[in-house]
Protein backbone atom coordinates (compact mmCIF):
# COMPACT_ATOMS: atom_id res chain seq x y z
CA UNK A 1 0.00 0.00 0.00
CA UNK A 2 2.79 2.43 0.90
CA UNK A 3 4.69 1.73 -2.35
CA UNK A 4 1.51 2.15 -4.36
CA UNK A 5 0.81 5.49 -2.69
CA UNK A 6 4.35 6.70 -3.34
CA UNK A 7 4.02 5.79 -7.00
CA UNK A 8 0.75 7.71 -7.12
CA UNK A 9 2.49 10.80 -5.75
CA UNK A 10 5.17 10.65 -8.41
CA UNK A 11 2.57 10.11 -11.13
CA UNK A 12 0.69 13.19 -9.91
CA UNK A 13 3.81 15.32 -10.00
CA UNK A 14 4.27 15.38 -6.23
CA UNK A 15 7.74 14.76 -4.86
CA UNK A 16 8.38 11.60 -2.88
CA UNK A 17 8.02 12.56 0.77
CA UNK A 18 9.55 11.04 3.89
CA UNK A 19 7.54 8.49 5.82
CA UNK A 20 6.84 8.90 9.53
CA UNK A 21 9.59 7.28 11.57
CA UNK A 22 8.47 8.22 15.07
CA UNK A 23 11.01 10.99 15.69
CA UNK A 24 10.28 14.69 15.84
CA UNK A 25 10.27 16.46 12.51
CA UNK A 26 9.45 20.13 12.97
CA UNK A 27 8.96 22.66 10.17
CA UNK A 28 11.99 23.20 7.97
CA UNK A 29 13.54 26.56 7.21
CA UNK A 30 12.12 26.31 3.69
CA UNK A 31 8.54 26.06 4.95
CA UNK A 32 8.78 28.51 7.85
CA UNK A 33 7.82 31.45 5.65
CA UNK A 34 4.62 29.69 4.63
CA UNK A 35 3.80 28.94 8.26
CA UNK A 36 4.15 32.58 9.32
CA UNK A 37 2.39 33.94 6.23
CA UNK A 38 -1.15 35.34 6.56
CA UNK A 39 -4.01 32.95 5.74
CA UNK A 40 -4.12 32.42 1.98
CA UNK A 41 -6.95 32.17 -0.53
CA UNK A 42 -5.60 30.39 -3.60
CA UNK A 43 -8.16 29.98 -6.38
CA UNK A 44 -6.83 26.55 -7.40
CA UNK A 45 -7.07 23.96 -4.64
CA UNK A 46 -5.99 20.32 -4.46
CA UNK A 47 -8.22 18.19 -2.24
CA UNK A 48 -6.54 15.11 -0.78
CA UNK A 49 -8.17 11.73 -0.25
CA UNK A 50 -6.69 8.80 1.67
CA UNK A 51 -8.14 6.33 -0.82
CA UNK A 52 -10.78 4.55 1.25
CA UNK A 53 -14.49 5.05 0.57
CA UNK A 54 -15.30 7.51 3.33
CA UNK A 55 -12.27 9.68 2.65
CA UNK A 56 -13.10 9.74 -1.07
CA UNK A 57 -16.68 10.78 -0.33
CA UNK A 58 -15.60 13.58 1.99
CA UNK A 59 -12.97 14.81 -0.47
CA UNK A 60 -15.58 14.90 -3.25
CA UNK A 61 -18.00 16.84 -1.04
CA UNK A 62 -15.27 19.32 -0.12
CA UNK A 63 -14.39 19.74 -3.79
CA UNK A 64 -18.01 20.28 -4.82
CA UNK A 65 -18.60 22.88 -2.09
CA UNK A 66 -15.43 24.75 -2.99
CA UNK A 67 -16.28 24.59 -6.73
CA UNK A 68 -19.67 26.11 -5.92
CA UNK A 69 -17.92 28.88 -3.97
CA UNK A 70 -15.87 29.82 -7.05
CA UNK A 71 -12.70 27.77 -6.61
CA UNK A 72 -11.10 25.43 -9.14
CA UNK A 73 -10.47 22.08 -7.49
CA UNK A 74 -9.10 18.65 -8.25
CA UNK A 75 -9.05 15.58 -6.02
CA UNK A 76 -5.80 13.69 -5.46
CA UNK A 77 -5.90 10.19 -4.00
CA UNK A 78 -2.84 9.59 -1.82
CA UNK A 79 -2.85 6.27 -0.03
CA UNK A 80 -1.97 7.09 3.55
CA UNK A 81 -1.36 9.79 6.12
CA UNK A 82 2.43 9.29 6.06
CA UNK A 83 2.36 10.62 2.50
CA UNK A 84 -0.46 13.14 2.35
CA UNK A 85 0.30 14.99 5.58
CA UNK A 86 3.78 16.17 4.47
CA UNK A 87 2.24 17.11 1.10
CA UNK A 88 -0.36 19.15 2.98
CA UNK A 89 2.37 20.96 4.94
CA UNK A 90 4.24 21.67 1.70
CA UNK A 91 1.18 23.09 -0.09
CA UNK A 92 1.12 20.29 -2.67
CA UNK A 93 -2.27 19.37 -1.20
CA UNK A 94 -4.44 22.15 0.19
CA UNK A 95 -7.35 20.44 1.97
CA UNK A 96 -7.87 16.98 3.45
CA UNK A 97 -10.69 15.35 5.44
CA UNK A 98 -9.38 14.18 8.80
CA UNK A 99 -10.49 12.73 12.14
CA UNK A 100 -9.81 14.87 15.21
CA UNK A 101 -8.51 12.31 17.71
CA UNK A 102 -6.60 10.15 15.24
CA UNK A 103 -4.87 13.12 13.62
CA UNK A 104 -4.03 14.68 16.99
CA UNK A 105 -2.29 11.52 18.18
CA UNK A 106 -0.59 11.05 14.81
CA UNK A 107 0.90 14.56 14.84
CA UNK A 108 1.86 14.11 18.48
CA UNK A 109 3.79 10.94 17.63
CA UNK A 110 5.42 12.69 14.68
CA UNK A 111 6.52 15.57 16.89
CA UNK A 112 7.40 13.77 20.11
CA UNK A 113 8.02 10.15 19.09
CA UNK A 114 5.92 7.03 18.93
CA UNK A 115 6.09 6.46 22.71
CA UNK A 116 4.68 9.90 23.57
CA UNK A 117 1.55 9.81 25.76
CA UNK A 118 -1.62 10.31 23.68
CA UNK A 119 -3.15 13.77 23.56
CA UNK A 120 -6.56 12.73 22.19
CA UNK A 121 -9.45 11.81 24.45
CA UNK A 122 -13.24 11.44 24.41
CA UNK A 123 -13.40 15.19 25.20
CA UNK A 124 -13.80 16.91 21.83
CA UNK A 125 -12.80 20.35 23.11
CA UNK A 126 -9.59 19.12 24.71
CA UNK A 127 -8.74 17.01 21.68
CA UNK A 128 -9.22 19.97 19.33
CA UNK A 129 -7.05 22.21 21.48
CA UNK A 130 -4.26 19.64 21.42
CA UNK A 131 -4.66 19.11 17.68
CA UNK A 132 -4.49 22.82 16.91
CA UNK A 133 -1.40 23.28 19.08
CA UNK A 134 0.34 20.58 17.06
CA UNK A 135 -1.00 21.60 13.63
CA UNK A 136 -0.41 25.34 13.83
CA UNK A 137 3.43 25.28 13.83
CA UNK A 138 3.28 23.06 10.76
CA UNK A 139 1.35 25.64 8.77
CA UNK A 140 -1.95 23.76 9.09
CA UNK A 141 -5.33 25.14 10.09
CA UNK A 142 -7.88 22.80 11.67
CA UNK A 143 -11.42 23.86 10.76
CA UNK A 144 -14.42 23.20 13.02
CA UNK A 145 -15.88 19.69 13.15
CA UNK A 146 -19.50 18.92 12.43
CA UNK A 147 -21.74 16.23 13.91
CA UNK A 148 -20.35 13.25 11.99
CA UNK A 149 -17.98 10.99 13.91
CA UNK A 150 -16.22 7.83 12.76
CA UNK A 151 -14.94 5.97 15.79
CA UNK A 152 -14.72 2.46 17.12
CA UNK A 153 -18.13 1.02 17.94
CA UNK A 154 -19.63 -2.23 19.17
CA UNK A 155 -22.55 -4.10 17.63
CA UNK A 156 -24.72 -7.03 18.66
CA UNK A 157 -27.46 -8.87 16.82
CA UNK A 158 -30.81 -7.08 16.80
CA UNK A 159 -32.45 -10.21 18.24
CA UNK A 160 -29.93 -10.33 21.10
CA UNK A 161 -30.54 -6.64 21.82
CA UNK A 162 -34.32 -7.14 21.91
CA UNK A 163 -34.13 -10.23 24.10
CA UNK A 164 -31.93 -8.56 26.70
CA UNK A 165 -33.30 -5.00 26.35
CA UNK A 166 -29.98 -3.54 25.24
CA UNK A 167 -29.52 -0.08 23.78
CA UNK A 168 -26.22 0.98 25.34
CA UNK A 169 -22.97 -0.59 26.46
CA UNK A 170 -24.03 0.25 30.01
CA UNK A 171 -27.11 -1.93 29.50
CA UNK A 172 -24.86 -4.81 28.49
CA UNK A 173 -22.65 -4.30 31.54
CA UNK A 174 -25.64 -4.29 33.89
CA UNK A 175 -27.00 -7.47 32.27
CA UNK A 176 -23.87 -9.40 33.39
CA UNK A 177 -24.13 -11.60 30.31
CA UNK A 178 -21.07 -13.59 29.21
CA UNK A 179 -19.81 -11.90 26.04
CA UNK A 180 -17.45 -13.29 23.43
CA UNK A 181 -16.16 -10.38 21.31
CA UNK A 182 -15.14 -10.59 17.65
CA UNK A 183 -12.29 -8.10 17.18
CA UNK A 184 -8.64 -7.76 16.27
CA UNK A 185 -5.99 -9.46 18.38
CA UNK A 186 -4.86 -6.06 19.68
CA UNK A 187 -8.21 -5.68 21.46
CA UNK A 188 -6.81 -7.60 24.41
CA UNK A 189 -4.53 -4.66 25.30
CA UNK A 190 -6.06 -1.56 23.69
CA UNK A 191 -7.70 0.75 26.27
CA UNK A 192 -10.70 1.44 24.01
CA UNK A 193 -11.39 -2.28 23.63
CA UNK A 194 -11.36 -5.16 26.16
CA UNK A 195 -9.77 -3.29 29.12
CA UNK A 196 -12.11 -0.32 28.67
CA UNK A 197 -15.20 -2.45 28.22
CA UNK A 198 -14.44 -4.25 31.46
CA UNK A 199 -13.35 -1.23 33.51
CA UNK A 200 -15.75 1.46 32.31
CA UNK A 201 -18.82 -0.66 31.56
CA UNK A 202 -18.33 -3.79 33.67
CA UNK A 203 -18.95 -6.03 30.65
CA UNK A 204 -18.23 -9.71 31.29
CA UNK A 205 -15.89 -10.45 28.38
CA UNK A 206 -15.10 -14.15 28.32
CA UNK A 207 -12.92 -14.24 25.18
CA UNK A 208 -11.66 -12.26 22.18
CA UNK A 209 -12.34 -14.01 18.87
CA UNK A 210 -9.54 -12.65 16.60
CA UNK A 211 -11.53 -12.14 13.42
CA UNK A 212 -10.54 -8.51 12.80
CA UNK A 213 -12.27 -5.14 13.11
CA UNK A 214 -15.59 -5.05 11.28
CA UNK A 215 -14.69 -7.87 8.90
CA UNK A 216 -17.33 -10.03 7.26
CA UNK A 217 -16.28 -13.14 9.25
CA UNK A 218 -16.48 -11.12 12.49
CA UNK A 219 -20.01 -9.94 11.73
CA UNK A 220 -21.07 -13.41 10.63
CA UNK A 221 -19.83 -14.81 13.92
CA UNK A 222 -22.22 -12.49 15.78
CA UNK A 223 -25.01 -13.12 13.29
CA UNK A 224 -24.86 -16.88 13.84
CA UNK A 225 -24.42 -16.64 17.62
CA UNK A 226 -20.83 -17.87 17.80
CA UNK A 227 -19.92 -14.47 19.30
CA UNK A 228 -22.18 -11.96 21.04
CA UNK A 229 -20.56 -8.67 20.00
CA UNK A 230 -18.28 -7.29 17.26
CA UNK A 231 -15.87 -4.35 17.18
CA UNK A 232 -16.59 -2.22 14.12
CA UNK A 233 -16.94 1.53 13.36
CA UNK A 234 -19.75 4.01 13.85
CA UNK A 235 -20.13 4.54 10.08
CA UNK A 236 -20.21 0.83 9.16
CA UNK A 237 -22.74 0.67 6.32
CA UNK A 238 -23.22 -3.11 6.33
CA UNK A 239 -24.54 -3.85 9.83
CA UNK A 240 -28.13 -4.19 8.63
CA UNK A 241 -27.14 -6.88 6.15
CA UNK A 242 -26.04 -9.05 9.09
CA UNK A 243 -28.96 -8.15 11.36
CA UNK A 244 -26.70 -6.17 13.70
CA UNK A 245 -27.24 -2.95 15.66
CA UNK A 246 -24.83 -0.65 17.47
CA UNK A 247 -24.86 -0.22 21.23
CA UNK A 248 -24.38 3.41 22.25
CA UNK A 249 -21.06 4.34 23.87
CA UNK A 250 -22.97 6.24 26.56
CA UNK A 251 -19.97 6.66 28.90
CA UNK A 252 -17.68 7.87 26.09
CA UNK A 253 -15.03 5.17 26.06
CA UNK A 254 -13.97 6.08 22.52
CA UNK A 255 -11.91 9.11 21.53
CA UNK A 256 -13.51 12.10 19.81
CA UNK A 257 -12.87 11.15 16.18
CA UNK A 258 -15.09 13.81 14.64
CA UNK A 259 -14.77 14.51 10.93
CA UNK A 260 -13.17 17.86 10.09
CA UNK A 261 -11.22 19.55 7.28
CA UNK A 262 -7.54 20.42 7.71
CA UNK A 263 -6.13 23.02 5.33
CA UNK A 264 -2.77 24.46 4.38
CA UNK A 265 -2.86 27.89 6.03
CA UNK A 266 -0.82 29.75 3.42
CA UNK A 267 -3.00 28.52 0.53
CA UNK A 268 -6.47 27.89 1.96
CA UNK A 269 -6.52 29.32 5.46
CA UNK A 270 -8.69 32.37 4.82
CA UNK A 271 -12.33 32.77 5.78
CA UNK A 272 -13.74 32.03 2.29
CA UNK A 273 -12.77 28.36 1.95
CA UNK A 274 -13.60 27.82 5.62
CA UNK A 275 -17.10 29.22 5.09
CA UNK A 276 -17.65 26.96 2.08
CA UNK A 277 -16.49 23.83 3.92
CA UNK A 278 -18.31 24.67 7.15
CA UNK A 279 -21.65 24.46 5.33
CA UNK A 280 -21.31 20.68 5.44
CA UNK A 281 -21.21 20.76 9.25
CA UNK A 282 -24.82 21.90 9.41
CA UNK A 283 -26.14 18.73 7.76
CA UNK A 284 -23.72 15.78 7.76
CA UNK A 285 -24.39 13.25 10.53
CA UNK A 286 -22.80 9.94 11.42
CA UNK A 287 -25.86 8.13 10.07
CA UNK A 288 -25.64 10.10 6.82
CA UNK A 289 -22.00 9.14 6.42
CA UNK A 290 -22.79 5.46 6.96
CA UNK A 291 -25.54 5.65 4.31
CA UNK A 292 -23.21 7.36 1.85
CA UNK A 293 -20.59 4.67 2.43
CA UNK A 294 -23.25 2.05 1.74
CA UNK A 295 -24.16 3.62 -1.60
CA UNK A 296 -20.56 3.33 -2.75
CA UNK A 297 -19.59 -0.01 -1.18
CA UNK A 298 -22.84 -1.93 -1.60
CA UNK A 299 -24.67 -0.17 -4.42
CA UNK A 300 -21.50 0.40 -6.48
CA UNK A 301 -22.12 4.08 -7.12
CA UNK A 302 -19.30 6.53 -7.83
CA UNK A 303 -18.16 8.63 -4.83
CA UNK A 304 -18.39 11.87 -6.85
CA UNK A 305 -22.00 11.14 -7.86
CA UNK A 306 -23.02 10.11 -4.34
CA UNK A 307 -21.38 13.21 -2.87
CA UNK A 308 -23.06 15.64 -5.28
CA UNK A 309 -26.46 14.00 -4.92
CA UNK A 310 -26.25 14.28 -1.15
CA UNK A 311 -25.28 17.96 -1.28
CA UNK A 312 -28.16 18.68 -3.66
CA UNK A 313 -30.63 16.84 -1.42
CA UNK A 314 -29.48 18.91 1.54
CA UNK A 315 -29.74 22.19 -0.38
CA UNK A 316 -25.99 22.87 -0.38
CA UNK A 317 -25.75 22.67 -4.19
CA UNK A 318 -28.35 23.74 -6.75
CA UNK A 319 -30.36 20.90 -8.26
CA UNK A 320 -29.92 20.29 -11.99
Amino acid sequence: MRAKAAAALVALGLSALPVLTGCGTGPSLETRSRITAPPGDSRDLAIGSAGFTESELLAQMYAALLDHAGYRTHVLTVGNRELYEPALEAGQIDVVPEYAATFADWLNAKEHGSTAPPVASPDLGATLRALRRLAGPRGLTVLPPGRAVDQNAFAVSAAYARTHHLKTLSDLGRAKLPVRLAAGEECVQRPFCAPGLRKKYGINLTAIDPKGVGTTPAKQAVQNGQDQMVLTTSTDATLGQFGLVLLADDKKLQNADYVLPVVNRARAGSARPAAALNRLNTVLTTADLAHLNEQVDSWRRLPADVARNYLREKGLLPKD
